[in-house]
């Protein structure tokens, strides 16, 4: 099979699809991948890498998709690449179809594609192996990022994100105990924070307990408690995630309000429609904004700043997934894997996914109706 990587054009958005490593091991199993000039550049993967893993150099994103019959990409297609596409493409990236624009779904549709979202394809065990490393990356990044926006020179309360003899340490807010969320925690508590991990699941917050040794502080969200916790909060970090589906408002404009003065909030559900009534999407260049003089953060692909190590990560992570669906056929792969068929948004056009459907007004139909023959 054909398989294209063409160069992202969303702006500041630095990663690439697939890595020379992934490429060596996709042409050794006799498959050939083309690659878009320049498309690894930013990551530091330079065409003459591809070349020496085996891929072909093409000079236009046109000639990425129509060459290919599966595309992997990192971010969501862009208006403009819809004109690019050839009918009956199979494209492979973080779709986020949930707050995608509902006439680019229409237009996938009508092209007869089938889109395979990273962020909602399952392992055995109902985990995200895909989305995993990058939302364990994004949790390192957001203390960071914090302990960076907490100083005085950027409006923060002028508090260091550490453990200072005689001073109190911050307090950091998580919301959400996945893996961005334990992620974030185990930087946090690394440092010197006091954390707090919020989340619905008793479950999952015994497990958080158990994992830090009861270290930090665990609570099963609901109003009152956030309401106690944002106001304390030096630092607010929105994990939440339901794949497939737009993340639930938790913060409201009320609970920021009640915020301590140049305090911080990394909304990291923002790539879903973000958890926190006062957050919008921002970019690397222009990250930040202040509302009732909270500092928000609300880049969504913020690991596009280390876009060698993501895109490694990514590539790493794909690569099983992918050699399945190259080995066995689109069909039959999804047949034999249900946590790849759980990945599925459009299937040669039909929506399957019920989340993203009724989200965006689409009626799906039941993806093995569609493997099976079955459907209408």
């Amino acid at each position: 099979m054909f398989i294209g990587v063409p160069r992202e054009t969303h702006r500041l958005e630095h990663r690439v699809g697939l890595s020379p490593y992934t490429v060596a091991r996709l042409t050794h199993y006799g498959h050939t991948v083309v690659v878009e000039k320049g498309a690894g550049r930013e990551a530091m993967f330079f065409d003459s890498e591809y070349e020496k893993a085996g891929a072909q150099i093409v000079y236009s994103s046109e000639e990425a998709y129509k060459r290919a019959d599966i595309v992997c990409r990192v971010g969501l297609l862009s208006s403009e690449e819809l004109d690019l596409l050839k009918r009956g493409l199979i494209i492979c990236a973080f779709h986020h179809l949930a707050v995608a624009p509902r006439r680019n779904v229409e237009r996938l549709m009508e092209l007869e594609s089938t889109i395979i979202g990273y962020e909602i394809i399952q392992d055995r065990h109902g985990e995200h192996p895909i989305l995993a490393p990058m939302s364990e990356m994004a949790g390192q990044m957001a203390v960071h990022l914090a302990a960076r926006y907490l100083q005085n020179d950027v409006g923060g309360r002028g508090i260091l994100l550490g453990n200072v003899p005689g001073v109190a340490p911050p307090t950091v807010l998580i919301l959400g105990a996945g893996s961005v969320g334990c992620s974030a925690a185990r930087q946090a508590l690394a440092s010197g924070a006091h954390v707090i991990v919020v989340d619905e699941d008793l479950g999952t917050l015994r497990t958080v307990s158990r994992e830090f040794s009861g270290q930090v502080v665990t609570a099963v969200a609901g109003m009152a408690q956030l309401e106690r916790f944002t106001a304390i909060a030096d630092v607010v970090i929105g994990a939440v995630l339901i794949p497939g589906a737009p993340a639930p408002v938790l913060v409201t404009e009320e609970m920021v309000k009640a915020m301590k003065p140049g305090s911080v909030i990394l909304d990291l559900s923002i790539d879903q429609g973000g958890c926190v009534a006062t957050s919008r999407p921002t970019t690397w260049d222009d990250p930040i904004f202040t509302v009732h003089d909270v500092i928000h953060y609300c880049v969504p692909n913020m690991t596009a700043n280390i876009a060698r190590t993501a895109s490694r990560a990514l590539a790493n992570a794909v690569l099983p997934t992918l050699r399945e669906v190259l080995r066995k056929g689109l069909r039959d792969a999804l047949r034999d894997d249900p946590g790849l068929a759980a990945g599925v948004y459009l299937y040669e056009g039909r929506m399957v996914n019920e989340k993203v459907g009724g989200t965006l007004g689409i009626p799906a139909t039941p993806l093995q109706k569609l493997l099976d023959g079955s459907a209408a």
